[in-house]
């Protein structure tokens, strides 16, 4: 229950954070919150928010050309993982010095995260995860350390890439068939709501990235809920108008 605890902390620090509110300001968060997202994101240990949104901004002006960085067009293993051992394409590089970042370091705390990254992530990642049972209820080290860090860590990031490669080649795209994102079942249960890409590239000022109703979708649950608490504001969706006839319009037929 710890390491599970975890997961979601570490997944919302990703999707409701670094994804959501800082990648395309689909929703406003107040101070406490943005700490909290900022925290959960070191947790993450995926590169602090600056790099992660600037890269994801370039993913989505740039997507499967040679300029986005995990060009799903260069094969699963590339989009999934590979992009991490090998240089930046230069296209990546010259076209994402075209775009602008400063909204992100306008924020104190996406500065503040910046400058003390290694030290957050080695508290976040590893430390707390680890000693929080230790601690409280006698769990051993070596079970702490290797279930809620180690193993929590290493599914996180892979549900996170999945979004990058299986979410680019697997699945129906109702909304545009002529992009490469789709609708990925398994990637959204793992990425908890993440998976409904075809959605997100034709939408990607939603914040809930994807239609609602009953699908699943815990990170617009959480948005929500930080809504009714008053920490969240101005949440951005497409009309349903504006989603009908985009399917009407683009979308494969499939829904």
């Amino acid at each position: 229950l710890s390491a599970y605890f975890c997961f979601l902390m570490t997944a919302l620090g990703v999707t409701a954070g670094a994804h959501r509110l800082w990648s395309h300001r689909s929703y406003k968060a107040k101070l406490p919150l943005r700490i909290f997202l900022a925290a959960a994101n070191s947790m993450a240990f995926q590169n602090d928010i600056y790099e992660w949104s600037r890269d994801h901004r370039v993913h989505h002006k740039y997507s499967e050309t040679d300029a986005d960085p995990h060009n799903a067009r260069r094969g699963f293993f590339f989009s999934h993982i590979g992009w991490l051992f090998v240089r930046k394409h230069r296209d990546v590089i010259e076209k994402g010095r075209k775009l602008d970042f400063t909204d992100l370091l306008d924020d104190p705390v996406v500065r503040f995260q910046r400058k003390y990254y290694k030290s957050s992530v080695v508290l976040m990642c590893f430390v707390i995860p680890t000693f929080v049972p230790w601690y409280l209820w006698g769990e051993s080290l070596w079970n702490a350390y290797f279930l809620a860090s180690i193993l929590r860590y290493t599914i996180s990031l892979n549900v996170t890439w999945l979004v990058n490669s299986a979410a680019h080649m697997y699945g129906n795209r109702p909304y545009d068939k002529y992009i490469s994102p789709r609708q990925n079942t398994f990637v959204t249960l793992g990425a908890i709501g993440e998976g409904f890409h075809n959605y997100h590239h034709t939408f990607p000022f939603d914040y809930s990235a994807s239609e609602l109703g009953l699908k699943f979708n815990p990170t617009t649950w959480f948005i929500d809920f930080m809504f009714w608490l008053g920490l969240v504001t101005d949440r951005r969706q497409a009309p349903k108008e504006m989603i009908q006839a985009r399917k009407e319009r683009t979308g494969d037929g499939s829904a």
